[in-house]
């Protein structure tokens, strides 16, 4: 046994991303389905966001309100950069969705102009993203497990070695 206890479905394939209200309740639902089943082999279930899901919806609402309202087991592991390049506040989603968030992955963005070979992402702690308030929010939603991920770093070594100094500098 390898020790696997949470499944992360990482985002809907291309094409399928541009949801209006109705398309985002048919995901929810159908990640419910597929929840139920993982939960029958013992494990737990999740989602993986991306920008997508927080693009305000023509009545206002948004697709990731959508997703977890018809799963209401499904776990949520929050990307914190893709929340904020969907241009919404992580601090309130992972304040409203507490205890419903095990796994966070921790990316962060570089200040605009920089980091252009990169996609604008930055190393965990050499970007825009306010870690000492993100943490924060992080422990008093019940996170147990920080995810580093970076999505086109062009040193990977660079990305491990100053992520893993910045997060031992968290108490």
């Amino acid at each position: 046994m390898v020790g696997v206890t949470l499944v992360l479905a990482p985002a809907p394939p291309a094409g399928e991303r541009d949801k209006d209200v109705a398309g985002w309740r048919v995901l929810g639902r159908e990640l419910a389905g597929i929840g139920k089943v993982i939960a029958g082999e013992g494990l737990r279930f999740g989602w993986h966001n991306h920008h997508w899901e927080f693009q305000k919806l023509a009545d206002g609402s948004f697709g990731m309100d959508l997703i977890l309202g018809e799963a209401p087991d499904l776990l949520w592991e929050i990307d914190l950069a893709w929340v904020v390049r969907g241009g919404a506040d992580p601090l309130t989603w992972l304040a409203k969705y507490a205890g419903r968030i095990p796994a966070v992955h921790i990316k962060d963005i570089a200040p605009a102009g920089q980091c252009d070979d990169e996609d604008g992402w930055a190393d965990v702690g050499h970007g825009t993203l306010d870690w000492t308030a993100l943490l924060s929010a992080m422990r008093n939603a019940g996170v147990g497990l920080f995810v580093a991920e970076h999505d086109k770093p062009n040193d990977v070594g660079r990305f491990a070695r100053r992520t893993i100094a910045t997060v031992a500098t968290w108490n």
